[in-house]
């Protein structure tokens, strides 16, 4: 075998491994509202904007042809999908969430429409289709820095998850040195953010150790 060759399949089997690994730590979550039958400190909204974004890949690895993107998405969207009706199962209140839910399936739907009906050249469709995947992508990589000030003013790293984190960083630098051998910028601009957001986590888990927030809360009571 090639030396490129064997290149590919370890970077493909490292996005896959990675990217399953870091989809998982939902089963946390999963667990937890199992035992307690609620959702108490679990998070609905990015259940459901990964899922999306899940559909979204895989709809981009269908039209690309390229197994790695489609097997990862689709697992992903299995899981994200199972811990959305998990949790609208424990949540008494559940109309507002149906509410979002719809909202993001029309918008999906919407897109679909559009990439698969309104533009029927391949090439331009899987243009504009990778630039929406990126967009997205990016813009949920961007999204926890707004908890960032809220970590520096109680100098506690409660609100992030170490081994979220670890896999959010091993999974971003798989896919970006993936898309990178592929000469695809839709795979790998996208994920450099999650490089630099998750190099931040690890520096404010550094400077504020959950140790020592445990002690901090043990002396506010």
């Amino acid at each position: 075998m090639a030396a490129g060759a064997v290149v590919d399949s370890l970077l493909s089997g490292a996005c896959v491994v990675f990217t399953l690994g870091m989809f998982s730590t939902g089963l946390s979550d999963l667990r937890h509202m199992r035992v307690t039958r609620s959702v108490d400190n679990v998070q609905f909204l990015p259940f459901l904007t990964t899922d999306v974004n899940n559909l979204s890949w895989l709809s981009y690895g269908v039209l690309k042809g390229d197994w790695t993107l489609i097997s990862v998405n689709a697992v992903g969207a299995v899981l994200q999908t199972l811990y959305i009706l998990a949790y609208l199962h424990y949540c008494p209140r559940k109309q507002a969430l149906l509410l979002q839910t719809a909202t993001l399936l029309v918008v999906l739907l919407l897109g679909y429409g559009y990439f698969w009906l309104m533009v029927p050249d391949p090439v331009t469709r899987l243009q504009q289709l990778g630039l929406f995947c990126s967009v997205f992508t990016i813009s949920m990589y961007l999204s926890p820095l707004a908890d960032l000030a809220k970590v520096i003013q109680t100098q506690s790293t409660q609100r992030f998850s170490y081994p979220l984190t670890i896999a959010t960083l091993l999974t971003s630098a798989s896919w970006s040195l993936y898309g990178l051998r592929l000469r695809d910028p839709y795979i790998m601009v996208p994920n450099l953010p999650g490089i630099f957001t998750s190099l931040i986590r690890l520096w404010l888990f550094w400077k504020y150790p959950q140790e020592q927030d445990k002690h901090y809360g043990l002396l506010q009571t």
